[in-house]
């Protein structure tokens, strides 16, 4: 999904929509916030709602080292969570990587999306999942309206949207295990 199409989904469900204005709406405080307030849901709902990356890296220790250390940001400076390293023996510790030995790293992670600013083009594609991006959407109309005390309805798509939020399943896979061959009991 596209920002434009999302903030047509927004102005859409808040009734503020309006194909020929500009900015999608005639209301110029709604427009002039909309981006922020797009980002900062969005990373909320990415906390939830994993978005995952994958990177590989040549370890190659010093001469002398016995191990490499990496901060997390070597690996990717959006970053969240590291969730499996394989190929080479390594530890996490906090927001460092220690690998114990040379060679080829497959790195499995989770990352913030790219930030939303007011400078974003309209054709900026979302990271996240569409059941996700269906649950940011009530959580940008509510933040939209709860400075509005003449619209009750803010305090209502907030509900909704933390209704959604905690139904919304983090998992992307679902894990399997596979036996082969019988043991003999």
């Amino acid at each position: 999904m596209t920002l434009e199409e999302f903030k047509i989904k927004v102005y859409a469900l808040i009734e503020e929509y309006n194909e020929d204005a500009e900015d999608l709406t005639e209301d110029e405080d709604l427009a002039l916030k909309m981006n922020h307030v797009i980002n900062s849901v969005m990373h909320e709902v990415a906390r939830m709602k994993k978005i995952p990356a994958k990177a590989t890296m040549e370890i190659v220790f010093a001469e002398g080292e016995e191990e490499h250390e990496i901060e997390m940001t070597d690996i990717d400076s959006e970053i969240y969570q590291i969730d499996v390293i394989k190929g080479l023996d390594s530890i996490v510790i906090g927001k460092n990587v220690i690998f114990n030995e040379e060679g080829t790293a497959k790195i499995y992670y989770y990352k913030y999306p790219v930030a939303i600013t007011e400078d974003t083009d309209d054709g900026y594609v979302f990271e996240l999942d569409n059941d996700a991006l269906e649950c940011m959407m009530y959580g940008v109309a509510g933040d939209l309206l709860k400075a509005d005390i003449s619209q009750a309805n803010g305090n209502i798509y907030m509900q909704r949207y933390e209704q959604l939020l905690s139904r919304l399943d983090p998992r992307s896979a679902l894990g399997g295990i596979y036996i082969d061959g019988a043991i003999g009991v």
